[in-house]
Formats: C-alpha cells, sequence, structure tokens
C-alpha cells in the first residue's frame, strides 16, 4: 500500500512517517507535503491508496483540500489535534480519525483498516458481480414511509434543489428532501462517482462514454449525463482503468 502525509507542520509529518516506518512490510510513505497547494497540484499524478490528512492547515484546511480536489480515489485517515471534526470526517467517509500525539494502538488499528479496506476493493474490482454482504442498503425516507434500497438497483441520483431524486431500475423513481451532498458519503465509492454538481452515476449501469470537454456518459435506462470538465479525469481513469 502507498501513503501519503499532507501536514503544514514539518515536525507532525516526520513524527508520522517514523510512527508509520513500523509498518514497512505494508505500507509505503511516497511523499510527503507540508503545502496542501502543493499536494492539491500533485496528489493525483502520486495516486496513493491513503493520505493521512491535517484538518486545520493555511490556506486551505483538510475538508477544503479534499473539496478542490473532488473525486478521490485514495483513502482518507484525518491526524489532527482536534477532536471537533469527527462529525465531518464521518460525513465525507473517511476511513479513520486519528488525535494527535497518535497512539500506537489506534496507528495500529486504523493500518488494519485501511487493509481490509483495501483488500474488499481489489476483490470487488476483480468480481464486480461480488457484493459484500453488509452496507448493501440504502434509506431513503420520504412522506410516504422509508424506503431500503438496494445500491445495485439505483442508476443514478439528480440534484433538484434540495431534493434528490433516485432513479432505480425498473422505470422506479423516489424523491428525497435532502441534498446530493448529503447521499455522496453513504453511496459506495466502489460503484458511484458523482461526475457534476447535479449527478451520482452508478458506474455499472454507464453504457458509452461520448467524448467531449468534459463528455457525455450514456446509462442503460437511456439517460444521458453530462460530465464537467474537471471531473473528466476520475471519471475515465474509474471507467477504463
Amino acid at each position: 500500500m502507498t501513503a501519503v502525509i499532507l501536514d503544514d507542520e514539518v515536525r507532525g509529518s516526520k513524527l508520522l512517517q517514523q510512527k508509520l516506518s513500523a509498518y514497512t512490510n505494508q505500507l509505503e510513505v511516497v511523499a510527503i507535503y507540508n503545502d496542501p497547494l502543493e499536494a492539491l497540484a500533485n496528489i493525483r499524478e502520486v495516486n496513493p491508496d491513503v493520505l493521512f490528512l491535517d484538518v486545520e492547515m493555511p490556506e486551505l484546511d483538510g475538508f477544503q483540500f479534499l473539496e478542490k480536489l473532488g473525486s478521490i480515489s485514495f483513502e482518507v485517515i484525518f491526524v489532527t489535534a482536534y477532536n471537533s471534526y469527527t462529525l465531518n470526517a464521518l460525513r465525507i467517509n473517511a476511513l479513520d480519525y486519528l488525535l494527535k500525539p497518535v497512539a500506537d494502538d489506534e496507528l495500529a488499528a486504523a493500518v488494519k483498516r485501511l487493509t481490509t479496506q483495501l483488500s474488499q476493493k481489489q476483490a470487488l474490482k476483480a468480481n464486480p458481480a461480488r457484493r459484500l454482504p453488509y452496507n448493501n442498503k440504502v434509506a431513503l425516507s420520504t412522506a410516504e414511509g422509508v424506503y431500503l434500497i438496494k445500491k445495485e438497483d439505483i442508476i443514478r441520483v439528480e440534484a433538484m434543489s434540495n431534493y434528490s431524486v433516485f432513479f432505480l431500475t425498473e422505470n422506479k423513481k423516489i424523491m428525497v428532501s435532502k441534498t446530493l451532498k448529503e447521499f455522496e458519503a453513504v453511496l459506495d465509492d466502489i460503484f458511484f462517482l458523482r461526475v457534476n454538481r447535479s449527478a451520482i452515476i452508478n458506474l455499472e449501469y454507464v453504457t458509452k462514454y461520448r467524448k467531449g470537454e468534459g463528455g457525455t456518459l450514456e446509462l442503460s435506462d437511456g439517460s444521458e449525463i453530462e460530465v464537467s470538465a474537471s471531473r473528466k479525469e476520475s471519471v475515465l481513469e474509474r471507467l477504463f482503468d
């Protein structure tokens, strides 16, 4: 596994690198950044398996960094001196949240969790038909009641003001009074990808990519979804990797 560390404090990044050296048979630190703007410009080229990310940094905090980066393929483990950001970390589906100074047992647990997560990702890539036995449904609360929807039945989700519309197999449609951003962390990043400001698509239902500035995706239900130029690279990487 390859790792990148982003921490504006040189001492903090070096200390974490030293602690991670205990896992050299499992994990290699391939880059350390003390400037979030430098990391923003280079991290996609490095393409790590995991980013150990500080929260409070000048110019961009950890959450702003991820927002500017857009869609990501790596796991995120926050490493911070503050415990007030745990809810935000959960919302973006971070793998772990470690408090400084990082305890050895907590770091060991995080590395173990990372190993398990990446193994599951590889298994799913090798056999997309294989589904994990847990977390395979999404609860959609409407005025009529709560629908429990299998993730594999979701073709796409589109934003409509402060609502999200789920387009499902068998021409079913459900509207929920939550924003698209709230569902971005809920939907499994193995199969789902946000391709523009107003749409998340299930990659399993993509039938064609049509070239353009960002391009257009054709889905199996006949819909056509434009890809924003800023997300084109990550979309093509996920489709054709």
